[in-house]
């Protein structure tokens, strides 16, 4: 019965976990018995009592401590756990899967695991098919990460950490689900962080050079989402698993779900970010958008903190993942479509800005 259902958030404190919670009161959910939001102070604490005090209950306790992972899952009873954390390394995934198995064990009840990871992880990036739209239905994705060969070592531990989680779960009775997001953008709704990464990226390496550069031959895309649908694809998918019975959504093997409205080309969404900064009086040159050189990459990867050759995976890359899965299976449906980044890319800028202290 989903009743007897805790569920665990990690992340709380996150754009895309602040986000979830947020949207939760205003969610039509089955019933469940309890909501934690994992964080990592008390000053976070506080802010989960004071802005979510009649949905989520905060709790504290280190994901990297296995001892703490299986005290917390059984203690609190926590059969689903949406894990928002660490999508590079499978560490403290596979504390609370075992756990929950655990649970599973002593009470009967079905348990569930959902792992946040990204669209770096189904792109060029990471050894990804990249000649075809990758559906996130397709039936041998499994088999299709399972031999990928990423070009950089952490990629590849994040194609790992995918494979880890699934294998780990269905080995031990545990329904896992692989979330996807891409290019988020929007301004966050929860207590904490409320700006994205990429668009991030892209506004701190022009910031330092005065223009903002591509770092991709060709024109390739990237899938996008609005934090808004984001949001509402965690909550479709939690909303199944409550519901239970024969209409439970996919997962293991067939549980991957992307939450993309569409793609967009990164030139354009460079061109339209660049107009803003140069209007702010960020960037020189009427926001023109030239290639990056090896000097600039180095200088790029100076302003972001990373390697020249970490650049590209920050703001660049191809990616054809194509969401099929949330429409089909929970009837999702985003409410901003690929080309709103591009229509209030101004607005993105200003936010950003706004959190960098400009």
């Amino acid at each position: 019965m989903s009743d007897l259902h805790t569920i665990l958030i990690t992340g709380a404190s996150g754009y895309l976990g602040g986000s979830l919670l947020a949207q939760w009161s205003r969610s039509s959910l089955p019933p469940y018995k309890r909501l934690l939001a994992l964080v990592r102070t008390e000053e976070q604490a506080s802010a989960v009592k004071r802005e979510y005090g009649a949905e989520a209950e905060p709790i504290v306790f280190d994901t990297k401590d296995e001892k703490a992972v299986r005290a917390a899952v059984l203690d609190n009873q926590i059969s689903i756990v949406f894990f928002l954390v660490d999508a590079m390394t499978a560490q403290a995934q596979g504390y609370f899967i075992s756990a929950l198995a655990e649970l599973k064990g002593r009470t009967g009840v079905d348990v569930h695991f959902l792992h946040t990871s990204g669209a770096k992880i189904f792109s060029s990036h990471a050894g990804a098919p990249t000649d075809r739209p990758l559906l996130d239905t397709d039936p041998d994705l499994y088999e299709i990460q399972k031999a990928q060969k990423a070009p950089i070592p952490l990629i590849q531990s994040a194609v790992n950490t995918n494979n880890t989680v699934i294998e780990q779960a269905e080995s031990l009775g545990v329904h896992s689900y692989i979330f996807v997001p891409c290019i988020v953008y929007g301004r966050g709704e929860g207590f904490g962080n409320r700006i994205s990464i990429q668009t991030v990226a892209i506004v701190k390496a022009a910031r330092a050079l005065r223009r903002v550069y591509s770092v991709d031959d060709g024109s390739p895309a990237w899938p996008v989402c609005h934090v808004h649908d984001n949001t509402t694809l965690y909550l479709a998918l939690l909303r199944g698993i409550l519901a239970g019975g024969t209409n439970r959504p996919g997962s293991g093997k067939n549980g991957y779900y992307l939450a993309s409205s569409g793609h967009v080309a990164w030139e354009s969404l460079y061109a339209a970010m660049a107009a803003r900064l140069a209007q702010r009086g960020v960037v020189d040159e009427g926001g023109k958008v030239e290639r990056a050189t090896p000097q600039t990459l180095e200088a790029m990867g100076k302003a972001l903190g990373c390697p020249a050759e970490f650049v590209a995976l920050q703001l660049g890359g191809r990616c054809t993942f194509t969401p099929r899965h949330g429409e089909e299976a929970l009837g999702w449906k985003p409410r901003y479509p690929a080309q709103h980044i591009l229509d209030t890319a101004g607005d993105e800028v200003d936010l950003i800005l706004e959190n960098l202290g400009e």
